[in-house]
């Protein structure tokens, strides 16, 4: 499941961007904090993650993440230039792939190689178009598997970038607030995106070919607005903050959110959560409960190094 959430100057109090997530998993599965240094690799390594191999980066940047036990990838983290990212679960009128890279791989991915929220975009989609996605995405369950959306951000910019199968669209996000939840939500906006897409999506019966491009109505279904009972239309509600007043302390309190089901109970529940404030320079700042359930599970100030 998971919620995901940013809002960027001038909402925030000091002109700071404010990340936040709920890694919603099975009840019972452990996910750990964890760090990993930077390191060079030999040319021609390769690296082995969920279920498959893939070529190693030359360099990989040093990261501090939330990770499910059982696999390679994280639900959640940031890198030592500033960049976070945090993946949803989507599901879409395209089928579900062999087992290749996980969205939870691809966020892993995406910080180790990525230092800015623009390059980790593309290392994400070009792994993706390289590799694909597919898998089963829980540890007891071969059946549970799903295509991904990704919140990335840095001290300057946010972008969502939202894939059916191969298919990917990304918008940039430069103020204000956005947040993504379980379905697809870009729509005829969007600033990047796979090769030809309307084309592609028009030869595949999900686009009449005329007027506007909507990516979440040809990939997902999705007519209009979301509904306003549902987690995505009430985080959108609740950050809508006036402008200057939005602080960690304000995300932190999303997160703990009931009648939303933003912090989520039962048989998927809320096993983790991270809150980051990027300003840049040396000064980023990241709390983790490492925990499930944010609404008793205090968050910790975590420092990248270890």
């Amino acid at each position: 499941m998971c919620d995901t959430f940013v809002a960027l100057p001038p909402v925030t109090a000091d002109g700071c961007v404010i990340f936040g997530k709920n890694s919603d998993r099975p009840r019972g599965e452990a996910q750990t904090v964890v760090r990993y240094p930077g390191r060079r690799h030999d040319a021609g390594a390769r690296v082995r993650c969920t279920y498959i191999e893939i070529a190693q980066a030359p360099v990989t940047f040093a990261v501090l993440l939330s990770r499910p036990d059982w696999m390679w990838g994280a639900e959640m983290g940031a890198n030592e230039h500033g960049v976070v990212i945090g993946n949803e679960a989507v599901w879409t009128r395209e089928d579900l792939g062999p087992p290749a890279l996980l969205g939870m791989d691809l966020v892993r991915l995406g910080l180790e190689r990525g230092d800015s929220a623009y390059r980790a975009l593309h290392t994400i989609t070009g792994l993706l178009e390289e590799y694909g996605q597919g898998g089963a995405c829980a540890e007891n369950d071969p059946g549970f598997a799903y295509h991904n959306s990704f919140l990335i951000a840095d001290r300057r910019e946010a972008w969502v970038l939202e894939t059916a199968a191969g298919f990917w669209a990304a918008e940039r996000i430069t103020t204000g607030v956005r947040n993504i939840s379980n379905a697809l939500s870009i729509r005829a906006r969007f600033d990047l995106a796979s090769e030809n897409l309307a084309g592609r999506a028009a030869e595949k019966g999900l686009y009449a070919g005329t007027g506007a491009f909507d990516f979440a109505a040809a990939f997902g279904g999705a007519e209009g607005e979301p509904a306003p009972g549902s987690r995505e239309a009430w985080g959108r509600r609740l950050l809508k903050n006036p402008p200057g007043r939005f602080t960690p302390e304000t995300m932190m309190d999303i997160l703990r959110h009931h009648e939303s089901g933003i912090c989520m109970h039962g048989a998927v529940q809320t096993t983790a959560s991270m809150v980051s404030r990027l300003t840049g320079g040396g000064g980023d700042a990241h709390w983790m409960t490492g925990a499930p359930h944010p609404c008793r599970s205090p968050f910790k100030p975590v420092p990248l190094a270890g």
